[in-house]
């Protein structure tokens, strides 16, 4: 019985066909609907088309390509299922479709039977990476941890962490270091951003984790 809807968007006409045969050969899939660029699918989506079970997405297409649908579906459709798709296994590119929320990235050149095991994963598990995928996820987290690890943070930066940590409020922060509530302002953006934290809990957090401050 066909009990998952799935959606293709690819610019390539004779693959997505060839594609959509070939999902509709398995027994629990079917096709519902081929698009040729992003744009097409966000306006059926916008419009009020529900998601299927599973988005296989072309990365390269005319329109809208497959990071800056991502981009949408990440605002405005999070719960999307998305398998990207590729002749190209660029790093970078790699890392920018699963960022912003793809499931999965499968080169246009794998087997019949691992894009039916991706499928049946992505719907069991929430993901699917290939073995290359899984190494290149694994080679940006190193490569951000020591990233993390040549920050120099200077001596105002830190003492403003420590005061930070404490519960003073930013307007006696800047009293007691001397310097203007704008300055203080500027610190915390500034530390936000070179520490990837978002408030001031992930302040708090990174000071704890880097031995700034002890419990």
């Amino acid at each position: 019985m066909k009990t998952h809807e799935i959606i293709i968007v690819d610019d390539h006409l004779l693959f997505a066909r060839s594609l959509a045969s070939l999902v509709d050969s398995y027994n629990e899939y079917t096709v519902k609907y081929t698009f040729q660029n992003g744009s097409e699918l966000v306006d059926k989506l916008a419009a009020g088309m529900a998601l299927p079970a599973i988005i296989l997405l072309d990365v390269k297409m005319p329109v809208m390509d497959g990071i800056a649908t991502m981009k949408w579906l990440k605002k405005y459709q999070p719960d999307a299922k998305v398998l990207a798709l590729s002749m190209e296994d660029d790093e970078k590119t790699i890392l920018n479709m699963l960022r912003n929320g793809a499931k999965g990235y499968l080169l246009k050149d794998i087997q019949p039977s691992l894009l039916k095991k991706a499928l049946d994963t992505v719907l069991e598990q929430g993901y699917f990476h290939t073995e290359q995928v899984a190494n290149t996820l694994m080679k940006s987290l190193n490569d951000d941890s020591k990233k993390k690890e040549r920050i120099q943070l200077k001596e105002n930066e830190i003492r403003f962490i420590k005061l930070a940590c404490e519960e003073k409020t930013y307007k006696e922060i800047a009293d007691e270091m001397f310097l203007s509530p704008k300055t203080i302002d500027g610190y915390r953006q500034h530390l936000f951003d070179i520490l990837n934290v978002k408030n001031r809990i992930g302040l708090v957090m990174y000071a704890i984790k880097n031995g700034i401050v002890e419990v």
